[in-house]
Order: structure tokens, then sequence, then C-alpha cells
């Protein structure tokens, strides 16, 4: 029978399948839940900036009114006091977590600045977290900022949290890159252990009768996994981490699929919401039947056998206007007389 165990920044997995950071990751009950369907490991839902920043300003305030604080321990208390709140809920879903489910543990806070909230990954560290994943994003919309400011946001951000913490560091990113492969290939150069292509945006759209902005596409489709399939593609082996693929992987194909291209693991949620976390099984069924109708004993096996750097038509991931598939559609096309 096929083995499934694969490994992840490090972190042994007993399968290449991820439960990705979202409302199914941030409770004991479902996490459990998670764990008993099968699922390799968990990202719990993401602790946001600007919320720890809003606690941290929120103490300032209180020492500072206190008559007992002396200026010169301000910064002590930055990094020592007792975080309450959301802050310190999310170090108790670290702690609690840990207790209750064996497999790896990652957190993930959703970050845009190299700011003072750069003390907490040390807290996550001390609460057990296996890894972080750093889900970070900036939209390049501001006129007056160049590609390498943008671009150097995301080195500090890195070299500041290496600094206070040794588990391993993943960046979830976009692709909103002029250079996107060498950017990625800096990136992973620049001591993290994982990139996890890509993160799924807030989407908006418009209501034309309440003439409001709203969301729109909360969920991902099968469609929306061809994006990451080409640049885990292209990015295996030419990069110096592992790759995660997220968005669009709804069966055991698309699993199949992002192994094959070169993806140590996948990250999935909107599959999950869609059939519970019991689909979880027909998944790594689906998977683990393929493998053995192939032949395939491990994962290692086949991983990265069709990345662009082994594939015989690499021109197929680089190529963006292939007109013979439009050409398919004309047969089809019938304009009114």
């Amino acid at each position: 029978m096929a083995r499934l165990e694969t490994t992840f920044m490090g972190l042994k997995l007993k399968n290449p399948v991820i439960a990705a950071s979202s409302g199914l990751t941030e409770s004991i009950k479902s996490i459990t839940q998670l764990e008993e369907n099968g699922i390799g490991a968990i990202v719990l839902k993401s602790l946001f900036e600007e919320e720890i920043m809003r606690e941290m300003m929120a103490n300032m305030s209180r020492m500072n009114s206190s008559s007992d604080i002396y200026p010169e321990s301000v910064e002590y208390y930055e990094l020592h006091s007792t975080i309450k709140e959301s802050t310190e809920h999310y170090l108790e879903l670290i702690r609690d977590s840990k207790k209750a489910v064996k497999i790896p543990v990652i957190a993930s806070i959703n970050c845009m600045t190299a700011s003072q909230w750069l003390y907490f990954p040390k807290l996550i560290q001390e609460a057990g977290a296996d890894a972080i994943e750093l889900n970070l994003f900036i939209l390049p919309s501001d006129f007056k900022s160049s590609a390498e400011e943008y671009e150097k946001v995301y080195f500090d951000i890195v070299n500041q949290i290496r600094k206070t913490v040794q588990i391993p560091i993943a960046l979830k990113v976009s692709y909103y890159f002029s250079n996107l492969a060498g950017f990625m290939q800096k990136l992973s150069g620049s001591g993290i252990q994982g990139l996890v292509l890509f993160n799924r945006f807030y989407n908006p759209d418009v209501d034309i009768e309440k003439l409001e902005v709203v969301s729109s596409n909360v969920m991902s489709s099968p469609a929306d996994m061809s994006l990451s399939l080409r640049w885990i593609a292209i990015l295996a082996g030419r990069v110096n981490c592992d790759l995660a693929a997220t968005t669009g992987i709804h069966d055991g194909a698309g699993v199949i699929k992002q192994l094959l291209v070169g993806a140590s693991a996948v990250e999935i949620a909107s599959v999950l919401y869609m059939n519970g976390p019991e689909y979880l099984k027909v998944m790594l069924k689906e998977l683990s039947d393929w493998m053995d109708e192939k032949g395939y004993s491990s994962i290692n096996d086949f991983r990265g056998k069709l990345s662009q750097s082994m594939s015989e038509n690499p021109a197929a991931y680089e190529r963006v206007q292939f007109m013979k598939y439009f050409r398919g559609y004309k047969k089809h096309f019938h304009p009114p007389l």
C-alpha cells in the first residue's frame, strides 16, 4: 500500500494535505475533527497584525497612565507584559492544540509591515507552535512607491523574525510581482523554510442596486488552481526552500497534480467548507489509489516528475497564449445569420 508520509519545512507529515488558515482551524473541536479525518497538519486561523498592534497600544496606554511605571520600563513591559484578549486567546489556542492533536500545528500571522508587532513570534514559539506561516501581502497600489520599496518590506519582516525564533518560517505570498520567479528565488534564500503559493484575497464586487462595494468569490473553485500549478512547476528545483500549493485544490487529483509539478504539500480550505472534514478521507484515498495504480510506493517517487525542469515540454508552462486552444472553440461557434 502506498505510503503518504512526507516532509514540509522539516516537519514530518503523515500525508501532504494541510488545513489552511481559516475559520475551520480556530477551535479545538474542529481541529480535532480534522485530525480524526486524516489531515497532515493545520495552519491556525490567522492573527492579524492590526490585532496585535491594537492590544499592544492598549497596554502601553494603561502603563503610561500608571504612576508606578517609569519611562525606562516601557520597553520591558512592551515585551513581557501579559497580553489579553485576541492575542492571549491565540497563544492559548496554540497551547491547547498541541495538547489535543499529534499533527504539526502551524501558527499564522497576517501582516503587511515590519513594525513593532515583531516581538510576538517569540511568544508563538514559546507557546509550542511547530512553525509560523506569515501571510504577507501588500497591494502595490501606491503610485509613489517603487517595486523595490514594496519588496524590501518582505525581507525586513523575515530578517527581524529570524532573529527571534528558531522554528521554521513559511511565507504565504501573492503573485503581484514584476519578476515573480526572481523574487521568489531571492525570498527562498532569506532563511525561510517554505513558500506557500498563493494567498487568496478579498475580492471586491459591486452591488448595482444598493450602490455598495461587497465581497465576492469567497470560496475557491478548481479552476483557480492553474496559477499555483504553473508557478510551482516553474520554481520547483530552483528555490532554496520547500513549496506548498494552495487555492483551488478540491479533490485527490488536485493534490496529485501539485505534487507532480513539485509541491511538498498542499493547503486546503474551501473544499472542507463545502464538503466537511470527512471529505479528507475521500481525497486521501484518491491519492493512495492513484499511487498504487501507478506503482509508486512513496510521495518522493513521483514528486516533481512534471516540474518544468523535468518536463519534456517545458514551454507548456511558459507559453500563455497558445492560440491552438482557442482555435478549437471556433468549430463550436456559429455566429447568427
